[in-house]
């Protein structure tokens, strides 16, 4: 890593310190910060330099060991979305999110199910799709998962970490405004309705300049930044209730109290896991993804 790019993440570290120390103020148990904090959200331009360079080990790379003292020091769960070098397997690179216990320890880490191709996110010449399914960490104040970005648009995503007992599903994202921002206030809070569970949508704030032009295949001029990051984060129940969203043009801490008994008490008297066709969900499911599968369409 360069010193320039040091420079970068210890200073975005020093940002995020002074936030969590307002957090550990207001009695915060848990935080999750934005997809890739540590970084420009580069995935656009397909450049490799500098933007692989912000590559760490989830295990004991810079952030994460930064992420540890903070997580000690605050008795408080680290949820920290990094873009990960993989050296085990040759290198390889993830976008991850590594879960740091209020004991300091690395509980594990979770990568992202699903990459987009829309627009200018280019995402699949960096990472491709998570190889570590439904993680869901039961740490001191809860059961939590984390759904990063993209995956939010895939219902059984949401799905699956829900039936592996997550209490929590955090929304690590960077979106922007033309592409996604109609669907924000929607797909976490049906999510969060649909599962029993709460979930927190989470998204970088901003416009990133980059020095290169870039193009999307989609026929427009070539240009220089993504867009807009509309920030917006939000919290959402699982009765259908949810919390003011943060600013769309400045950082900010948004903090929530959860009263976890709302999982089982919205559960009780909706009963969707209760009256879900899981088992026949599966067996049809199992056979649309067959070569030979033929659709369940009666005709006159």
């Amino acid at each position: 890593m360069s010193s320039f790019l040091f420079l970068q993440i210890s200073s975005l570290h020093k940002h995020i310190s002074d936030i969590v120390e307002v957090a550990a103020m207001c009695g915060v148990n848990i935080v999750c910060f934005q997809e890739a904090w540590t970084m420009p959200f580069a995935f656009c331009t397909r450049e490799k330099l500098p933007w692989t360079e912000f590559a760490e080990s989830a295990e004991d790379g810079i952030t994460t060991k930064f992420c540890q003292e903070l997580a000690k020091k605050h008795n408080m769960v680290i949820v920290s979305p990094i873009l990960e070098r993989d050296s085990v397997h040759g290198d390889t690179l993830w976008n991850t999110a590594v879960i740091i216990s209020n004991t300091g320890a690395v509980m594990g880490k979770t990568r992202k199910n699903h990459i987009p191709r829309v627009g200018d996110f280019n995402e699949s010449s960096y990472y491709m799709e998570g190889n570590t399914g439904h993680r869901v960490f039961q740490t001191a104040f809860g059961r939590i998962a984390v759904n990063i970005c993209y995956g939010r648009h895939h219902p059984l995503n949401w799905l699956m970490y829900s039936v592996n007992g997550a209490e929590i599903i955090f929304n690590p994202s960077a979106t922007i405004g033309e592409l996604s921002e109609s669907l924000w206030p929607i797909e976490a809070r049906n999510a969060a309705i649909a599962n029993h569970c709460f979930t927190c949508s989470i998204n970088r704030v901003g416009t990133e300049h980059f020095k290169n032009e870039f193009t999307s295949g989609d026929g427009k001029k070539a240009h220089h930044d993504f867009g807009h990051f509309y920030g917006s984060s939000y919290v959402s129940a699982p009765d259908g209730s949810r919390s003011p969203g943060l600013s769309r043009v400045s950082d900010g801490l948004l903090v929530a109290e959860m009263d976890l008994n709302l999982c089982r008490q919205t559960s009780d008297k909706w009963n969707f896991k209760m009256t879900g066709r899981y088992e026949m969900y599966a067996d049809e499911l199992t056979k649309a993804t067959q070569m030979d599968f033929k659709p369940n369409i009666v005709q006159e």
